[in-house]
């Protein structure tokens, strides 16, 4: 969707920004991205680890020693890996983990037979200590049901229970592929709270899912990856929403390198330039580094609004086949704290163009952040983030307190909006000199809007006619669409569908008007006001 499709990435040695500089092989990274302002790189949001127990007598590679033993968990006699936290109704922190004997006889690559944990903690950095043995499963994710059911996914199971404390009943997902092929299989699976409660979920391939609950069946919306046209060997997706859109974070764990999406609706995704994360991102406050060799398994804890406020990783000290039964290496959880977001509305009740002379924000306060003092204004840049990543974008030129919230109007020249915008982002510094950053709300976007997907076309001679199943996934009714049957660049067969509504379903008959009567696959194409919005071709 942008320029960052057209990047070709190789091998070579690239030098990381000077939060997270380290000499380690990666792929190369875009000149583009040297252009990139402060702010600019979700990992710009990494801040230092909390102070916590320094220790040098452990385990690991000098690269990892000292360290602080009493973030996330970590054992001599057991080797973590993935695994995400919750919190519950008291405040307790609750992570669920995977891991083996670290004497096993393969080392790291005892995986396959992990277990997973149930472990507690007081504080969201840990230490996190284990509190039940759940049982057999690698890579959990786990989140809560509206019921307040307990749902924690591994690779090819999920465990499901009434409550944080068990007991835990093993059960299968029902996929329903929707005559799609599975993009590189069904693992290593990341879950989004949609708004009314339903899932989206993003397998290891970059396929999307919808379940209706959560544990209901998930089926496939998309047949096509949804990660960035970039070289690279991606895997360990997370993705999350937030009060305003989707998020996801997809490592290439060969090139040790993550990059960053954004999503109105979980399916369409823009990729913003800059790393994700990379290694180095584990520093301490007095700017000593935790040089974890891979940092994989990424998952967020969010707060009220949905914000990521830490990020945790599954880290190991060396290559992992080097992590033998017995030795001086392992793996462990870690958890690291992420700068916050700002909260921001846009004011201006009009679709903002390039002819917008102003544009007005709201930057809302919040009980430990007042705006009006905290912010450097004039250093605020606004816009698409095409434009603010590189120090461009809308000027402040007027602003006013209002409670509790600034507003700040800008001068709407270079905004670089335009009507395919539904979160312009801010940039800027803080009194103290720290980046800020945040994404807006357009009063004119729909949030939860509709998200058509047909089935596979299938032809019956016997009427001439394709007869074609259209649901909609998302969240609104949908506009009427036009629907064509296409082999190739031809239209076979149009016909229009009136207004589906959410979790709706129409199923169509278009005659082929002659053509395409031995087409096996055809593509069927949607299109909204003459626009398109999205071609299916079935394999």
């Amino acid at each position: 969707m942008n320029g960052f499709n057209k990047w070709i990435i190789a091998l070579s040695v690239v030098i990381l920004p000077a939060a997270v500089s380290a000499q380690i092989t990666e792929r190369q990274r875009p000149a583009e991205w040297d252009n990139l302002i402060p702010g600019a790189r979700f990992v710009d949001r990494f801040l230092p680890m909390p102070d916590g127990t320094l220790s040098s007598g452990v385990w690991g590679a000098a690269n990892v020693v000292p360290r602080f033993v009493d973030n996330g968990i970590e054992s001599p006699d057991i080797s973590f890996w993935g695994g995400n936290i919750l919190q519950d109704e008291k405040g307790t922190y609750h992570l669920f983990v995977c891991g083996w004997p670290e004497n096993s006889p393969k080392g790291h690559m005892t995986w396959p037979q992990s277990t997973v944990y149930h472990a507690e903690g007081t504080k969201l950095h840990g230490p996190y200590h284990i509190t039940d043995t759940i049982g057999p499963g690698h890579n959990p994710e786990a989140y809560r049901l509206d019921d307040g059911r307990v749902v924690v996914y591994v690779i090819d199971a999920y465990y499901i229970a009434d409550g944080f404390d068990g007991p835990w009943e093993k059960r299968h997902f029902d996929f329903d592929t929707r005559d799609r092929r599975i993009i590189e299989g069904l693992s290593n699976i990341t879950f989004a709270r949609r708004q009314d409660g339903s899932r989206l979920a993003v397998c290891r391939g970059g396929g999307v899912w919808i379940s209706r609950d959560g544990v209901a069946p998930y089926r496939q919306i998309t047949e096509s990856s949804i990660y960035p046209s970039v070289e690279g060997e991606f895997e360990d997706p997370v993705v999350w929403r937030d009060s305003l859109q989707y998020h996801l974070i997809v490592n290439d764990w060969l090139g040790r390198i993550a990059f960053y999406q954004r999503s109105l609706d979980g399916v369409h995704w823009v990729t913003e330039p800059g790393e994700a994360y990379v290694p180095g991102v584990s520093r301490h406050e007095d700017g000593s580094v935790e040089r974890w060799f891979k940092y994989e398994r990424a998952k967020v804890f969010q707060d009220r609004q949905g914000r990521p406020v830490q990020m945790n990783f599954a880290v190991i000290d060396t290559i992992k086949w080097e992590d033998l039964p017995n030795d001086n290496h392992s793996s462990k959880n870690i958890c690291i704290p992420l700068r916050r977001d700002l909260l921001l509305d846009v004011l201006n009740r009009k679709p903002i163009t390039s002819s917008t002379e102003k544009i007005e924000l709201r930057i809302k306060g919040e009980d430990d952040f007042k705006p009006a003092s905290r912010l450097d204004i004039g250093s605020l840049r606004f816009g698409s983030y095409n434009e603010v990543n590189y120090g461009r974008g809308a000027r402040p030129v007027v602003w006013r307190s209002e409670g509790d919230d600034l507003i700040v109007t800008f001068d709407g020249n270079g905004s670089g909006i335009d009507a395919d915008e539904f979160a312009p982002k801010l940039i800027g510094k803080s009194m103290d000199g720290e980046p800020v950053i945040g994404y807006a709300r357009l009063p004119y976007v729909n949030y939860s809007p509709a998200i058509l997907s047909p089935r596979k076309p299938v032809y019956d001679r016997a009427s001439g006619a394709w007869q074609v199943v259209v649901e909609n996934f998302g969240l609104s009714t949908s506009a009427e669409t036009d629907v064509r049957i296409m082999a190739g660049d031809t239209v076979i067969g149009s016909t229009s569908v009136g207004s589906i509504p959410p979790y709706g379903a129409v199923t169509l008959s278009i005659l082929s008007d002659g053509f395409g009567l031995d087409e096996k696959s055809p593509a069927v194409g949607l299109y909204s006001e003459g626009k398109e919005i999205g071609i299916v071709s079935f394999e």
